[in-house]
């Protein structure tokens, strides 16, 4: 029978602190190489981090570097700009103090003296324009019958009221006979443009452009009837001052297209029907008139005919208001002129045959 092995204490206590020691000493080798390589990872990243944010501040920097590079060199050429500003000031200087020593003293109080004389010299001028304004004005408010006349190519302007009467026969279409007939069988469009009508038209806007700022005007067509410029104006008076109805009144007028025969003696009548009278008449016409207030019963009429047909239309005629004519060229009607010329003075107005170039 074996011998049964005994049990020691000490061989085991050995065992097991020795297995423990080994075993702390594993763990603690683990503990430490875990925590090198944390710390290690931290570290690397936030050197990592250190450098880009080095690396940014040194692109901005370049960039900044290269923005001031710029910025100094505007500023060398401004430098250079304003050194050749200043040495051309300095010559101008020198220029103008060279001619100022060529000029005396008593040249210089000269010159003084002769603008401080052109100065008066329009300044009363200046007064003298003033106070001719202030008196056409006054003189076309105050005016009672005889009209404000102011003399412009030898017609007679002016007055409190004043109307332009225009021929729009067909006779306004041409000065020969032959072109009239001719022109009259054509389009409205192409009768306006007529140059004799052309003519017509631009005088009566000169007309226009002339007449007083504080008067009236009324402006009528006339043929065989009276037609006012303005529709429905007809026996009123119109304002020179509203001079969009003006330019109206002068627009209408050149749709008009000439037509018709001449009676003067309505045209006359329409004067006495204005109230109150007009102070100055201006009559742009061609000829004498062809009929009265009727129809003729023949189409043909007599020289004689027409100077009686004219006196008796100027019989019409309000005394004491001038009667200032334009007579447009027209062949075939010698005695126009000399009828129409004795009306004019005789009424203290003017006349005027004009030339084809005006106004």
């Amino acid at each position: 029978m074996a011998r049964k092995r005994g049990f020691s204490t000490f061989s085991l206590s050995f065992l097991d602190i020795m297995s423990c020691g080994f075993g702390a000493v594993a763990l603690i080798f683990l503990i430490i190489k875990h925590d090198v390589d944390t710390r290690a990872d931290v570290s690397t990243d936030y050197l990592r981090a250190e450098v880009e944010k080095l690396q940014e501040e040194v692109s901005e920097g370049q960039q900044n570097l290269v923005a001031l590079r710029n910025t100094l060199s505007a500023l060398d050429q401004q430098h250079v700009e304003a050194q050749g500003l200043a040495r051309r000031i300095l010559e101008d200087i020198n220029r103008t103090q060279g001619k100022l020593g060529e000029f005396s003293n008593q040249d210089i109080e000269a010159e003084i003296q002769r603008l401080k004389e052109e100065r008066e010299r329009l300044q009363t001028e200046i007064e003298r324009l003033k106070a001719e304004d202030q008196q056409r004005g006054k003189d076309a408010l105050q005016f009672l019958g005889q009209g404000d006349r102011q003399y412009l190519t030898g017609l007679k302007l002016g007055g409190a009221r004043i109307l332009i009467l225009v021929d729009t026969s067909a006779s306004m279409l041409d000065e020969k006979l032959i072109n009239i007939i001719r022109t009259r069988n054509m389009s409205d469009e192409l009768k306006r443009e007529a140059p004799k009508w052309r003519r017509s038209l631009a005088a009566v806007k000169w007309l226009a452009a002339q007449l007083p700022q504080q008067s009236q005007y009324q402006i009528y067509g006339f043929n065989t009837h009276v037609t006012p410029a303005l529709a429905d104006t007809q026996g009123q008076w119109l304002r020179v001052s509203d001079q969009k109805q003006l330019e109206l009144a002068i627009v209408n007028l050149r749709k008009t297209t000439p037509a018709g025969g001449t009676s003067l003696e309505r045209a006359f009548q329409a004067v006495n029907a204005l109230n109150p009278r007009p102070d100055n008449i201006i009559l742009l016409t061609d000829g004498l008139p062809t009929q009265g207030m009727n129809r003729p019963s023949r189409n043909t009429i007599t020289g004689p005919e027409r100077e009686k047909l004219f006196q008796r239309a100027a019989s019409l005629l309000p005394p004491g208001v001038p009667v200032n004519v334009i007579l447009a060229p027209m062949e075939g009607d010698p005695m126009a002129a000399a009828h129409f010329w004795y009306l004019a003075i005789a009424t203290n107005g003017s006349f005027i045959s004009p030339s084809k170039d005006w106004p």
